[in-house]
């Protein structure tokens, strides 16, 4: 491990006001370092954890001091300034089963000792990285979208610290942590927002500031990263105008404190310097910590120092304003293994007009789609209930009917076209047989579960303009299918009626799929651009870390 870097405007602050380059982060005297050597007291009856910027570190809460003293560390946003225009909280269902919504808000405020591990001297705070952490209603299964900053967006009316509300407006998306220009931010104007770009309810929102992101890497010993490329004073503070001194070398390395801040706010020195690699080098940070936290277990040795570090700098919305409330949100996230937490970034392109971004259309609109049907981004129902009807990637290969072609041998240039396939009747394992039939004329197939509607009559393949030529020759296994170009990437298969009938699968009539309480509408199929570039926690830190060329 590399020594943290010496020099620059924080440190010379810190020695003109006495302090030394410890004090700044806690990690040397004064009263920090006496609650840190205070023992907790024994005989704790209850384990203590907590969430940890928004990911799967767990709280349980304690007894006596301890449980009294992390309750009055929780800070918690004006009630009255969510608005009340919001979407629908979503419903259980028969079972009892009920997503929940989580947005994770990493703050910049310079407010405080923030401004020492910031680097700046600039009041307000901005929202440095956002996640929308969607828990599916199984509690097994867990994506978090991330949101790029400078993605314009309507942000709607919000309130200020004067009481009064803005009018609202186009902007960039982080503007509306920071309008009111406190040094807190304000959250509950993120979450107003995020709730009408996406028509998803939030129930919940969890700030965490520099400070408290600093103290909690601390607390676990270190997270686990990777980077493609050395990095240097330089890169992390660009208005140097030279190299510097090393900061973060390449490859694997276990960073905490300030070299894990600088490793998820660095933008330059790598990739195109684009916010678009930064949230991919976070979101394999959180991936790290998650998978850290789940394979230490949750034992007082481990989570009371996490716990106290925190929740000293944690900001939540009222219904997460006690050890009590989180620790019943906590305890719920348990059962979630580390493949099935999924990281992606919204559909996204670059603006014409500006360096800004916009959000792609129609896809992003289906990845919210996909949130709230609870389907997981590779296909699967993780409402709680097994599906009424749906692929089945693990059916065993069958003959198909005389009326049906034999899949043909197929050329090895099959192998290079990746085809999803989609269920679009109530027969179950269509799409499994398809998938099937696909592989075995050599195409890369995947089952992609339950389309949109059960209602297609005829198979149908939708393909991107420059897949029409091997569309075609996927359309060649299903005589019939209506061939449709769309603006996803890729091709998709959605298996109909016909199909079915083809091989011996009746399907019940159009309109008679299940009505089972609390049963969600499946989303259309999410795009490959959302889908090819998912991160799971348990993937290679060192894999998809970055975006672009250069640097």
């Amino acid at each position: 491990m590399p020594a943290p870097r010496s020099g620059g405007r924080a440190e010379a602050r810190r020695a003109a006001q006495g302090k030394g380059a410890g004090a700044a982060d806690g990690t040397s005297g004064g009263r920090a370092a006496a609650r840190r050597s205070a023992k907790p007291k024994k005989n704790v009856k209850k384990i203590v954890a907590w969430s940890a910027a928004g990911v799967l570190v767990l709280i349980a809460g304690t007894g006596g001091a301890i449980y009294y003293k992390l309750n009055a560390n929780i800070k918690s946003f004006d009630a009255d300034a969510i608005a009340t225009d919001r979407p629908p909280e979503a419903q259980a269902d028969a079972d009892g089963n009920k997503p929940v919504n989580v947005l994770l808000i990493g703050s910049d405020s310079r407010g405080g000792n923030n401004s020492d591990l910031g680097g700046g001297e600039d009041g307000g705070a901005r929202s440095d990285t956002t996640i929308l952490l969607h828990v599916y209603a199984d509690h097994k299964h867990a994506v978090g979208i991330s949101i790029p900053r400078n993605t314009i967006v309507p942000i709607p009316s919000c309130k200020l610290p004067n009481g009064k509300w803005t009018k609202g407006g186009n902007d960039l998306f982080n503007a509306a942590f920071s309008v009111g220009g406190s040094d807190g931010g304000n959250p509950a104007c993120t979450q107003n927002t995020v709730e009408k770009v996406t028509g998803i309810r939030v129930d919940h929102t969890i700030v965490v500031d520099f400070n408290g992101f600093a103290a909690m890497t601390k607390a676990v010993n270190g997270v686990d990263v990777c980077l493609p490329k050395p990095i240097y004073e330089g890169d992390v503070n660009p208005n140097l105008h030279k190299k510097g001194n090393l900061v973060l070398p390449q490859g694997k390395q276990t960073v905490e404190g300030q070299q894990a801040l600088d490793y998820v706010r660095l933008r330059h020195g790598i990739g195109d310097g684009s916010d678009i690699g930064r949230m991919k080098r976070q979101q394999a940070f959180m991936s790290s910590l998650a998978t850290k936290m789940k394979k230490e277990g949750m034992s007082p040795t481990n989570l009371l120092p996490l716990a106290d570090a925190a929740t000293k700098s944690l900001t939540v919305d009222p219904g997460l304003d006690s050890a009590d409330k989180l620790l019943s949100f906590g305890l719920s996230l348990k059962n979630i293994d580390m493949h099935d937490l999924k990281f992606v970034t919204a559909p996204w392109r670059y603006r014409t007009q500006d360096a800004n971004i916009d959000l792609v259309q129609p896809d992003a609109n289906k990845l919210w789609e996909t949130l709230k049907a609870d389907q997981t981004i590779d296909g699967q129902n993780a409402t709680g209930q097994q599906p009424d009807a749906g692929g089945s990637p693990s059916a065993a290969p069958q003959q198909a009917a005389p009326s049906t072609p034999a899949a043909p041998a197929g050329d090895a240039s099959n192998a290079s076209i990746k085809v999803a396939v989609y269920n679009g009747t109530v027969a179950n394992g269509l799409a499994g047989k398809a998938t099937d039939l696909l592989k075995g004329a050599k195409f890369a197939a995947s089952t992609a579960g339950q389309a949109a509607s059960t209602r297609y009559k005829t198979t149908t393949i939708e393909y991107s303009t420059s897949q029409k030529a091997n569309a075609e020759k996927v359309a060649a296994l299903f005589p019939g299918a209506s061939l449709e170009p769309s603006s996803a990437r890729g091709i998709s298969v959605i298996v109909g009626q016909d199909f079915a009938a083809a091989n011996g699968m009746g399907t019940t009539t159009v309109g008679t799929a299940s009505t089972t309480p609390g049963a969600q509408t499946p989303a259309a199929p999410l795009p490959t651009t959302v889908t090819n570039d998912a991160r799971s926690a348990d993937d290679d830190i060192c894999a998809n870390t970055t975006y672009g060329s250069g640097g």
